[in-house]
């Protein structure tokens, strides 16, 4: 699977852009704030029904502007798949495959999966456990859609459970009956999910590790430990434990909303003990671990976003980063890079196929393998 061609219309700092792409690497090359991201940001809406970076459609439209369009022309198993995404200020976004339109977003989610691995994937060793939680929906959604809708359905449920406490709280009268009904949805929804990402990080551990021990050359030990209160017994019987608690704090304070995923290094906590090379190495290998595991759920490999992972890192840690993705193991990959000689030199040293495109404040050139516009 891999897209062959993007057009932009009013998406970010793009008016109209067309591109045709490589099915192998791609990499986009130029100085900071010229958009390099952007054309990452697109292929990942073209995904995942949005950006990668917030949940707010109208930041992605092009200043002075009132709406944005991006279609990309997918290939898998030989079939190619016209995907058309555009938002409109004060509408509904609209997703729309081969012309027919898509009734909920979420059915488009893991058709054409992607791995973005960016330089704000920091947050997840520097915020709280929300992002670490989306990390974990982001991969399993991909390759189940029951696991999205439950996720969805618990959310609701959560919602309505919260106003019913509020509701007890205003007024002094309790409801035990309607409280028992959003328990016995939560409980239903959240088991499936909890049993979901328990299964997820088991599986991510073993080659998240391997992967780590490839990029810093196994001089310290990696782990993940999932956190949840329903590793801790009954979650029928945790919310009526805390039930009192609840209608006091007016929220629900146990269950598969409160899970963290632990970031350990050296048995203590990578935030607290990893350096900024250590934080952005265990980063990486954690998006390769996400990537190999969707590759397996899936049947074929997602595309490989690489957005600006050089930043930081020595030469020699870079070629190892492209010697692991530019093998058979990896399919499609888009990398943004400040330095065009030195992607080059990597790239022609492990005989890649590859197109190359430079962004200036201009616009967007195909340069040949030698570094020339393609006239």
């Amino acid at each position: 699977m891999y897209l062959k061609k993007l057009t932009l219309t009013n998406f970010k700092n793009y008016e109209l852009n067309e591109l045709e792409f490589s099915p192998k690497i791609n990499c986009f090359v130029g100085n900071n704030g010229v958009g390099k991201t952007n054309i990452l940001d697109a292929i990942h809406y073209l995904s995942l029904t949005k950006s990668f970076f917030n949940n707010i459609d109208s930041i992605s439209i092009r200043h002075g502007e009132d709406y944005f369009i991006i279609q990309g022309t997918f290939v898998r198993d030989g079939e190619e798949d016209q995907i058309y995404c555009a938002f409109q200020k004060q509408k509904q976004k609209l997703l729309k495959r081969n012309g027919k339109e898509y009734q909920k977003l979420s059915d488009h989610v893991g058709r054409y999966p992607v791995v973005m691995i960016s330089p704000a994937d920091s947050a997840l060793i520097t915020e709280g456990s929300e992002d670490r939680r989306r990390f974990m929906n982001k991969i399993i959604s991909q390759y189940s859609a029951e696991y999205l809708d439950s996720v969805l359905k618990y959310s609701k449920a959560l919602q309505q459970r919260n106003k019913v406490l509020k509701d007890i709280k205003s007024s002094g009268q309790a409801d035990s009956d309607i409280l028992s009904i959003w328990d016995a949805q939560l409980v239903k929804y959240g088991c499936y999910v909890y049993d979901e990402r328990d299964v997820l990080v088991n599986e991510l551990i073993p080659v998240f590790q391997e992967y780590y021990s490839l990029i810093s050359s196994g001089k310290e030990s990696v782990s993940l430990k999932y956190r949840s209160h329903l590793s801790e017994g009954s979650f029928a019987e945790a919310l009526q434990n805390s039930v009192i608690k609840d209608k006091y704090l007016e929220y629900t304070t146990v269950g598969i909303h409160k899970d963290d995923l632990l970031l350990e290094m050296d048995d203590f906590l990578v935030k607290s003990l990893g350096s900024q090379g250590q934080q952005k190495s265990y980063l990486v290998a954690l998006k390769l671990a996400k990537f190999d595991f969707i590759k397996r759920k899936a049947g074929f490999s997602p595309i490989l976003l690489l957005d600006d992972i050089f930043d930081k890192f020595d030469a020699e840690r870079v070629e190892q980063i492209i010697r692991l993705v530019g093998n058979k193991r990896f399919g499609q990959i888009f990398i943004t890079d400040t330095h065009q000689n030195r992607l080059q030199d990597i790239l022609r040293s492990h005989n890649t196929d590859y197109k190359l495109f430079n962004i200036t404040g201009s616009g967007i050139v195909e340069l040949t393998q030698n570094g020339t516009p393609i006239q």
